[in-house]
């Protein structure tokens, strides 16, 4: 990464991160960050139209040139100062806009400001959909698939809450560009491919059905899952797409935004032991100061890329929201020993294994974990606590 300069400054505020925390918070909630995403986007929005930059500094005001200082970097980079991004169009902003402020309609958090923005949005997409762009990867201009569903999937949320005529049209809008980019936007296989000319499978295209592009059993969704948790899985890690014919992890590390999002399409595909798996393999990833970054090295145990990374931090309050419902069950004598694990989202930590024997030992018929635990208990916690729990206890152990 070094030796190929890519060093860069991240100290700005992505439109696609704003609107990724904020879905994520309206997961849980109508909470103060909602209406601080939406004011932002908003804001950029009413501001700039059409030619939204996909970042801007926390003020608002555009990113500056990237330069260079003579400074040592770590691990062997260089200082910079600024960043490219500013100058570069990424389509799918439009999209998650407009499921950022779908989310909030539907806790009545989006004011005259935000279905102003949320017109401009639409406006947007119509006159810009056919354009190459950056795309969520940040790469080359090219009519990337990921853009452009993340476009109707944002349609298809904003009409869905949208009054009046405006709901029609926008509904109407996301069919002609779904049946745009299906023309040239899948594979001979029928899954999902990263643009007319790459052929290669993205873990991004996951969000399409995840978003209500299309629907979960969608053939093409779950072809691109299948291929997803063939060609990008790992060990458990997720990585974003094959750079090139060497093995998963040494062109670059895992990226643990993929985890996320291929957790939460596992479970939309009714796979919930794979769901969990990818959650805690993922959510074991950060640092002492319980930071997530943009990268994971596996096989050195070291975070690549961006520290912290927002968007890795959003999708994992959703994950937790999402897979925190009822399916792990422990049953003794034939009735309920334990519940789900719930718990406010103030702590995304693991329940301990010592809570999980203690609660067991008990025999009690129905218990709830200790409060301020969120989260599954991964497989490994299970065999400790059936080699410790009494025999009574135990009938079986079933996800």
């Amino acid at each position: 990464r070094t030796q190929s300069v890519r060093s860069y400054d991240y100290r700005y505020a992505w439109i696609r991160d704003q609107c990724w925390v904020g879905q994520a918070i309206a997961a849980d909630g109508p909470h103060p960050l909602l209406h601080d995403a939406v004011r932002f986007v908003s804001e950029r929005l009413l501001a700039d139209g059409p030619s939204l930059r996909p970042a801007y500094t926390v003020t608002g005001d555009l990113i500056p040139d990237e330069r260079r200082l003579p400074l040592p970097g770590y691990p062997g980079g260089s200082d910079v100062l600024g960043n490219h991004v500013g100058t570069q169009f990424q389509l799918d902003g439009f999209g998650e806009a407009l499921l950022l402020f779908a989310a909030a309609a539907r806790h009545d958090a989006l004011g005259p400001d935000g279905w102003r923005a949320a017109r401009a949005a639409i406006d947007a997409i119509a006159q810009r959909w056919p354009d190459p762009d950056a795309g969520l990867w940040e790469l080359d201009d090219r009519r990337w698939t990921h853009s452009r569903l993340s476009c109707v999937a944002g349609l298809r949320a904003i009409a869905a809450v949208a009054p009046g005529d405006l709901g029609w049209a926008c509904s109407g809008q996301a069919d002609a560009l779904l049946a745009a980019v299906s023309r040239h936007g899948v594979h001979p296989c029928g899954r999902w491919r990263r643009a007319p000319e790459d052929d290669r499978v993205d873990a991004a295209l996951l969000l399409g059905a995840l978003r209500g592009a299309v629907p979960a059993e969608d053939p093409r969704s779950v072809a691109t899952y299948r291929a997803v948790r063939a060609q990008l899985d790992k060990e458990g890690y997720v990585y974003r797409f094959r750079l090139d014919d060497r093995p998963l992890g040494q062109a670059e590390g895992a990226f643990l935004v993929c985890g996320l999002i291929a957790a939460l399409v596992a479970d939309q595909q009714g796979e919930r032991e794979a769901a969990l798996r990818w959650f805690e393999r993922t959510r074991g990833c950060p640092g002492p100061a319980r930071l997530f970054a943009e990268e994971y090295a596996v096989d050195q145990g070291q975070f690549r890329g961006n520290l912290p990374q927002a968007f890795v931090h959003g999708l994992l309050i959703e994950a937790a929201t999402r897979l925190s419902s009822p399916e792990w069950t422990v049953r003794g004598g034939g009735e309920p020993a334990m519940r789900s694990f719930r718990g406010p989202l103030a702590q995304i930590i693991p329940l301990r294994y010592n809570d999980v024997i203690r609660l067991l030992s008990n025999g009690q018929s129905s218990v709830e974990a200790p409060t301020g635990y969120v989260g599954a208990l991964s497989p490994p916690g299970w065999t400790a606590a059936a080699q410790a729990a009494p025999p009574h206890v135990l009938a079986g152990l079933v996800r």
